[in-house]
């Protein structure tokens, strides 16, 4: 028998169904909303300043948002991949300047919906605003937990968890930016690398 081709929008079912299912007919408008796109790595889908118009569902790629201070220090703030949502969260949500740059360290496929769209989706169905709540919710808690370790882990309490939440990311992600997540240098996220036995 021929096996079923799964396409982007049931990748984008199976992960939203794992957070809160939708019923057939809000799954059908939810799912309508969505467009391709796809980029090359190194591309800027926001810029810091830029109001974010759009939410991400990533299909393909490695993504991250940083933060560039005067003195052009970069700090990374959060790394996106499949399957997962992607965005400045706060700039799509408020609709004001995003302060952090979002771009992809790879080549990207996304799913993306507009603030328009996304708006609009959620006064006309209850599923889906609570779906949207929900993801919202595990959001906040994500960064809320990510402070915490921020503020009160040792440099090796944070490479461990970095590496029991995502153990893949070591292979694909530059080791500058994963010391800049951390909020380590260089040097001494290598010595990590080097000595933590995982």
């Amino acid at each position: 028998p021929q096996r079923m081709q799964v396409t982007d929008k049931d990748i984008l079912k199976n992960f939203t169904d794992a957070l809160l299912p939708l019923p057939e007919t809000d799954w059908q408008a939810f799912s309508a909303g969505w467009q391709e796109l796809t980029v090359k790595r190194k591309t800027v889908l926001t810029a810091a300043g830029e109001t974010e118009r759009y939410l991400y569902f990533v299909l393909e790629g490695v993504q991250r948002a940083f933060y560039l201070a005067d003195d052009h220090r970069e700090a990374t703030i959060v790394f996106t991949y499949a399957p997962s949502f992607s965005g400045v969260a706060d700039s799509f949500l408020t609709q004001t300047p995003s302060p952090f740059f979002l771009e992809t360290i790879t080549a990207s496929r996304f799913l993306r919906i507009s603030h328009d769209c996304y708006k609009q989706l959620i006064l006309e169905s209850r599923p889906i605003n609570d779906l949207f709540f929900k993801a919202t919710s595990l959001a906040l808690q994500g960064a809320l937990l990510r402070h915490i370790e921020l503020q009160c882990y040792t440099n090796e309490e944070k490479f461990r968890t970095l590496l029991k939440r995502s153990p893949h990311i070591l292979q694909i992600v530059p080791h500058k930016y994963l010391a800049s997540y951390l909020g380590m240098d260089a040097t001494n996220f290598s010595k990590l690398i080097n000595t933590v036995r995982l």
